[in-house]
Formats: C-alpha cells, structure tokens, sequence
C-alpha cells in the first residue's frame, strides 16, 4: 500500500495497515495507540472500506449542493436595501424585508451579512472597548413620556458655508425622536421654540435629560438656566448627566450617530433643505426603521401622547403659607430682610419660597427645586451644585429636605 511518511493521512493509512495486520481485530487496542477515539477509529475504517486508501484524504467541509447560495436576484434586492438605508445592519434589513416582502424566505442574518461583505457595502469595525463604570446609572424609563432626552448634535456646515446646530428631543422609553431643527445657533429662546411646538403635539414629559452646557444649565445658583427654570414651572422634572459622561445618554447619543450618517454625510445645500433631510430621517426613523431594542419594530409602535397638556399661561408657583415669598428681580437679586443677596438671573421676575430651616439659615426655593441657601448672619449666599467647600451648618441645610 503506497503511503506518505507524515501528516495526518499517513498516520491513518499507518491505521489502517496495522488494522489489516491485526486480522482487522482490535480496534479498541490500536485506538489507545494512536490516541483516538474508538468512534474516530471506526470512521476511518469506514472510509476506507468505501474509497479505498483514497477515503482517508481530507475532506473538505464545504457544501456540495447550492441550498445554502443565495440566487443572484435575493442578493442584488439585499445590496439594492442596503444602499437605500447605509446603516442598517443585517439584522434591520432581514426584520425589515420579513415585515415588507413577507412571502419571500430571505437567509440568515449570517449570510446577509456575508452578502453585503461581498459587494463592498459594509466595513470592518473595531469592537469599542468598555471602560470601567462612571457611576450610578442613570434612571431609566419604563413607559412613554416618562422620561426624554434632548441634547445639541455637533455643529456643522451645509454646503454654503452656513453653520447649522441641529437640536433633538427623543422620548426615552420608545426611542421616538420629537424632534430635530437645524438652528442657527445653540440659543436658549431658539430651544424653547422648539419645546413649544413638541409640547402642544405630544403633551409634556414627567422628566428631561440633558448635559450640564448651555442653554440647558449654567454656573449660576442652582445650575439653573432660563430654560430648565421653565422646565420647572411646567412641572418637568430637570434632569442632568454627570459632567463629561455623555454615555449615560447612550442611546440620544447612538441616534446622533445614525443621524449624522444619512443627513449630513455630506450636507445639503443650504439650511432649509438640510430641514428637509431632518424631517425625512425623523419620518423613518419613528415609523419605518428597525430598531433591535424593540424587538425590531418601529419606535412608532411604542410611543403615545402623553396625558399631560402644556398649559400656554403658567402660573406662580404656591408655597407654603408659612414660608416667606418673595419676586427675583430683573438683575437676578431679590430684597429679604433689609438685604439683596445676587441668586440667579436665571429666575428673573419669578416668584420663590424662602424658608428657615435653622437660625439665620434659609432654604430659597424655586417650585420644588432648592436653589440656594441665604445665611443671613453672614450676608452670604451659597448656591446649591456650586463649587467649593461650604460650613457644615450650610452644608446641612443644603441637605435637608423640604419642610
């Protein structure tokens, strides 16, 4: 019997000799010899017997027939869905085809995936790797409205040299985007616009998330802007991740990056039709696209009106008849006790609730949210979420809850 003197099929073929030597006996001897298992060792024997020294060649693991190639015509619709929506991976496009062309069998995610790598529409990506935790998380959002996400997408140019600032506004729980407008500038008035428009369509949320930058916080008492003092005022709950961790907004930030791909990749002509790009992609992105979070349906399908109406006319907020009120005037200072301490320009013309919470301490409130506290002995005012070490009576007034 001609033979290799190594590799893996001469030591099959050595086998098999010792096999036949053996009067083809003792096959659970030569197994422990040449370290195989007895079902291995049969399987050899079997080749063998059917191909002669031939069947103990290696074989090739691919697939003979065609079942698992996808006809030319399956695979030029993929490309062709592909190309019309560049972001979206094999598991959009399949759910998405299932929902749309629900007679045809499309393949595995796998084989799409194989299929889009082949006509050059997909690229390799480095797997990000994960950082240590920053923190609690955030809480979550366990139905609409409960909770929205807004935030300023980085500032870019359309194609005549205009820099435009595009704005979102996302509810958290079904991922429906309320809202991108490409503003001029990053404004709080140009902000509030917005928000009006989203609140007359879709009510009002319990919460918003944002970053700690303008126009959405600022260094003054209370890391209160104008805005979140609106905010307050319609009874949203104002809500800030931790400075310089913008993946506790992970999924605003995820949609950001979708975003940027189809509408700015490159820009428009100009600052309406860059408009018109927005409105398209909020269009598939709440009714048509896939997303994985949602069991691959539309964020559409998850997402209804809040209950919440948005008044048009706000009034004062009530405090206790106890507590003492008083009107923050236009250069953000208010009178109390013969005194005008500076708080926040942030709440001009606004009514807040002053109460004693220890001797010559005072809490100073803005609807629900503490925003300073006045020691009157001293004639100081020290901001709540300021920098800085404060005295510890001042430091337990600032903790101590509403009373």
């Amino acid at each position: 019997m001609p033979r290799k003197d190594t590799g893996p099929v001469a030591e099959r073929q050595r086998f098999i000799e010792d096999w036949l030597a053996g009067g083809r006996r003792d096959v659970a001897g030569l197994s422990r010899t040449y370290g195989i298992s007895r079902k291995t060792a049969h399987k050899w024997i079997q080749r063998f017997l059917e191909g002669g020294v031939e069947g103990l060649a290696d074989r090739t693991h691919a697939r003979r027939d065609r079942a698992g190639r996808v006809p030319a015509e399956m695979e030029r619709r993929l490309a062709a869905v592909r190309r019309a929506h560049p972001t979206w991976g094999p598991k959009k496009l399949r759910a998405w085809l299932g929902e749309t062309e629900p007679g045809t069998a499309w393949p595995a995610e796998s084989t799409i995936g194989e299929v889009l790598r082949r006509a050059g529409l997909t690229q390799p990506r480095k797997r990000p790797r994960r950082g240590a935790p920053t923190g609690p998380p955030p809480v979550g959002a366990d139905a609409p409205n409960a909770l929205w996400t807004i935030d300023y997408k980085g500032q870019f140019r359309t194609a005549d040299g205009l820099w435009l600032y595009p704005l979102t506004v996302m509810d958290a729980h079904s991922r429906y985007l309320l809202a991108c407008a490409g503003h001029l500038q990053v404004s709080g008035p140009a902000t509030r616009a917005t928000l009006q428009e989203v609140f007359r369509e879709h009510g009002l949320p319990e919460r918003l998330r944002s970053d700690n930058g303008s126009p959405f916080a600022s260094t003054g008492a209370g890391r209160l802007s104008k805005l979140a003092a609106w905010w307050l005022k319609l009874g949203i709950e104002r809500e800030r991740i931790q400075p310089g961790k913008p993946q506790q907004n992970g999924r605003h930030e995820r949609m950001h990056r979708v975003l940027k791909a189809e509408t700015a990749r490159p820009p428009a002509a100009n600052r309406r039709q860059q408009q018109v790009r927005f409105d398209r992609f909020r269009e598939e992105y709440n009714h048509v696209r896939p997303h994985e979070a949602l069991a691959q349906r539309p964020p559409a399908e998850f997402f209804a009106r809040s209950a919440r109406e948005y008044p048009e006319r706000v009034p004062d907020p009530e405090y206790p008849l106890y507590w003492e009120r008083r009107r923050v005037r236009r250069d953000g200072s208010l009178k109390f006790q013969g005194r005008q301490p500076h708080l926040s320009e942030a709440l001009a013309g606004e009514a807040v609730g002053l109460v004693e919470v220890e001797e010559q301490l005072w809490q100073i409130w803005f609807c629900d949210y503490k925003v300073a506290v006045w020691d009157a002995a001293q004639g100081k005012l020290w901001g709540v979420g300021s920098a800085g070490r404060r005295p510890a009576a001042i430091q337990a007034a600032m903790e101590t809850p509403k009373v």
